[in-house]
């Protein structure tokens, strides 16, 4: 029958792998960790774009516009 280790390498591989890692995954975990903080910390910087602005101000005149009740009716 089939056994449970590589027997080349001599390390279990699959699904029953165990969580925790080598220093070197943990090591390349905490390189992802650190570029993504840097990219968001230079999304941070940049400046919300124009057209995104004026969308929100529409939404915000849409919104205020659905609280006003018209003559007569009930509002929505």
């Amino acid at each position: 029958m089939g056994r449970s280790m590589d027997e080349e390498t001599g390390k279990h591989g699959g699904v029953g792998q165990q969580r925790g890692g080598t220093a070197e995954t943990l090591d390349i975990g905490g390189s992802i960790g650190t570029s993504l903080k840097a990219l968001y910390r230079s999304l941070e910087q940049e400046p919300v774009p124009e057209l995104f602005l004026n969308l929100l101000e529409k939404l915000d005149e849409a919104e205020a516009a659905a609280k006003v009740p018209s003559k007569g009716g009930v509002p929505l």
